[in-house]
């Protein structure tokens, strides 16, 4: 009998897509105190917190291919709000969650509002987690505490673009020159 011996990390890759996903994984309830429905919270523009927020993107790897379909599942969360979906073909993905507000870290200092976004994958031993800050926070992103400690040439990659309809739009590049930074653990 042959036997089994345990090998070091795996990647995630798109083995537990089938169950990690459901319907709806894509759209996260409001935020704490937060009046706003989920049924009309697609693509509405603002910088208060708690109004709906589309965030569509693309994750894209060193050559500048798509990482799609079935190679990578997006997650995206702050605080009490989580969005979970799969890159399609083209490497694209959208999740819909309600504007966090600006707050503090466990130290006291200022955190501008962001979304955390961790991207799971083949090829990948442990998850990408990376920020996307909002472009019309400009005052606020100045002070973050955490966007403070990124190199000033490699902020902009952490800040998303917003589209006429509302959507925040943000790119990730897995490696090369136009690396998204992401969190070392």
């Amino acid at each position: 009998m042959t036997e089994l011996v345990l090998t070091p990390s795996q990647t995630s890759g798109p083995l537990f897509g089938f169950c990690l996903l459901f319907d709806g994984s894509d759209r996260a309830t409001p935020a704490a105190g937060s009046t706003e429905s989920t049924q009309s919270t697609e693509n509405r523009q603002s910088t208060e917190s708690g109004v709906p927020v589309s965030l569509a993107g693309t994750v894209v790897d060193g050559t500048g291919r798509p990482y799609g379909l079935p190679r990578g599942l997006i997650e995206v969360w702050h605080g009490q709000q989580w969005a979970r979906a799969r890159t399609d073909a083209d490497g694209r993905f959208r999740v819909s969650l309600s504007r966090p507000a600006p707050g503090q870290a466990p130290d006291g200092q200022f955190l501008a509002p962001y979304f955390n976004v961790a991207v799971f994958g083949v090829g990948l031993l442990k998850q990408r987690i990376t920020r996307v800050y909002f472009p019309d926070e400009q005052a606020a992103n100045d002070k973050d505490a955490v966007l403070r400690l990124v190199p000033q040439e490699d902020r902009g990659k952490l800040i998303g673009t917003l589209e006429d309809d509302g959507t925040l739009r943000f790119q990730i590049v897995l490696q090369g020159a136009g690396e998204t930074p992401t969190f070392e653990w």
